[in-house]
């Protein structure tokens, strides 16, 4: 009875991982940050599994790549400049954020 409990809430915790990756992707659309991005290659700009990889271990990579994706930037990746997303909502900027620093490769 206890590996069955066990496994309910593995399995529950794993669909909502999915479905906050999901969401996080469909974001992702929705602010046309697939034009320039891609989990796992370069498009115009870095795949987010390489930013992942960049930013691990930097406690404040959040709030740099925050700042980065509302104010946009370049230098970091290259001379193409990102372009800023100032009307996107704040709390979906962080939702992204927190989604490509969790992507592996």
């Amino acid at each position: 009875m206890k590996t069955l409990i066990t496994c309910l809430f593995v399995s529950a915790g794993l669909l909502a991982s999915a479905g906050n990756a999901l969401a996080s992707e469909a974001l992702a659309k929705k602010y046309n940050c697939l034009t320039c991005h891609a989990v796992d290659k370069k498009v115009i700009g870095p795949s987010y599994a390489d930013v992942a990889a960049k930013y691990k271990g930097d406690a404040g990579a959040e709030a740099k790549l925050v700042a980065k994706v509302k104010n946009g930037g370049s230098g970091t990746w290259g001379q193409i400049p990102m372009p800023p997303n100032a009307a996107v909502p704040d709390a979906d900027i962080k939702t992204l954020v927190k989604w490509v620093l969790s992507t592996k490769k």
